[in-house]
């Protein structure tokens, strides 16, 4: 089953404190903004960190560089608080290459040092993609098994037509093992 081709690394944050916008130098600020510019330079220095830890990790498979959305302080500059990065999850034409693109997403998807809901979300996906791809190694081992056996498909067990430990009774039977996946 494909998947779309894009998706995203998500890390989404929303203030608590709205910003007026307005340009303020810095001995204008109350004790107030103060306080909420710090919260947003340090809010800033967390997603940009967040996005480049995904960024390192996925090499190729990156679709571009990072969003990020910005709120602007009261000193009226612009400071990130949330961001993304479009990340390739489209399967390969070849099963093992898509295994190793499914290994590298995981490993970008959890790289920073606190993993986003959705983050965690497409690090699941990527373990599915994972897995899809090797059911579907599984089906043309079992197929190539087959055509050397004589048997349409044979059991995982490579017992042939009636396999015990699966029940296997040869093609077209109702106990025949599949090695299909279901999606979510």
């Amino acid at each position: 089953m494909s998947i779309g081709s894009i998706s995203a690394f998500s890390l989404s944050f929303q203030s608590n404190t709205p910003s007026s916008g307005k340009r303020k130098k810095a001995g204008e600020l109350t004790p107030e903004e103060l306080e909420q510019l710090r919260q947003l330079k340090a809010r800033d220095s967390e997603v940009k960190a967040h996005e480049q830890a995904h960024l390192a990790a996925l090499g190729a498979h990156k679709s571009g560089g990072p969003q990020f959305t910005y709120e602007v302080g009261p000193d009226g500059k612009r400071y990130a608080v949330g961001g993304e990065v479009p990340v390739d999850v489209a399967p390969e034409d070849d099963p093992e290459a898509t295994i190793q693109k499914a290994q590298t997403i995981q490993r970008a998807a959890l790289a920073p040092a606190e993993p986003s809901g959705a983050d965690r979300a497409v690090a699941a996906r990527a373990t599915q993609l994972e897995a899809e791809a090797r059911a579907e190694i599984l089906r043309e081992q079992q197929q190539s098994i087959g055509e050397k056996t004589g048997t349409s498909t044979p059991c995982a067990h490579n017992r042939g037509n009636n396999c015990s430990y699966c029940s296997y009774e040869g093609a077209g039977s109702p106990n025949t093992p599949t090695a299909e996946i279901a999606s979510a």
